[in-house]
């Protein structure tokens, strides 16, 4: 196995933005593909059926590798 197959679902959200749910991590794109097709009759997945996102990651590797920055909100 040189990938594994991250299955998430997203919808967006007015008043928060993304709301990002990580369903499973597959060991194949086929076996991700099969849990999108139990899921979209359970709650909240029914209302958006066209969130799920399946992306590969090769392992042994970094993924987010350039750091991050802070925001910080300001005070009124």
């Amino acid at each position: 196995m040189d990938s594994v197959f991250v299955l998430h679902h997203v919808r967006t959200d007015d008043e928060y933005g993304d709301d990002a749910k990580l369903i499973g991590v597959y060991p194949s794109y086929e076996a991700a593909a099969a849990a999108v097709t139990r899921l979209p009759d359970q709650p909240g997945f029914w209302d958006h059926p066209s969130g799920f996102q399946i992306d590969a990651y090769p392992l042994d590797q970094d993924h987010w590798a350039e750091g991050f920055v802070s925001v910080l909100a300001l005070e009124e």
